[in-house]
């Protein structure tokens, strides 16, 4: 059941990304079988090391989405502190609800299920926006 909800929820967030683009980011699905996989494009953004790059990666949704965030693993070799050297990003908004066990995040800055691929979307440009 949970499954069918995510499915359906992700359905509508990728159909209003595709009919209300984010400037510098595009999205698609790997498999048109498959709404958990998406590759997604970033362009970098103007007046930053990255300008002019196409940045590739795959988001991935969990089958409880949205009560729990995808993870987001870029293809293309990307450097930023945020990002793994196998390409996995690590920022807040990608680590699951709730208070971060560390003491390092607010529980405000982490994933919260109102949150949106879209607010994911801009949050995910703004980690290629360091110069």
């Amino acid at each position: 059941m949970a499954a069918s909800q995510a499915s359906l929820l992700l359905q509508k967030q990728l159909k209003d990304l595709c009919k209300n683009p984010v400037a510098g980011f595009s999205a698609g699905l790997v498999d048109e079988t498959n709404i958990f996989e998406w590759s997604v494009t970033i362009i970098g953004p103007p007046d930053t090391l990255y300008e002019g790059g196409f940045f590739n990666a795959i988001m991935s949704f969990p089958s409880n989405y949205p009560n729990s965030p995808p993870t987001v693993k870029f293809t293309t070799e990307i450097w930023h502190p945020n990002v793994y050297p196998d390409g996995r990003v690590c920022i807040s908004i990608l680590h699951p609800p709730g208070d971060d066990p560390n003491g390092y995040e607010l529980a405000s800055e982490r994933w919260m299920p109102v949150h949106t691929v879209c607010l994911l979307d801009v949050n995910l440009f703004s980690i290629n926006a360091y110069s």
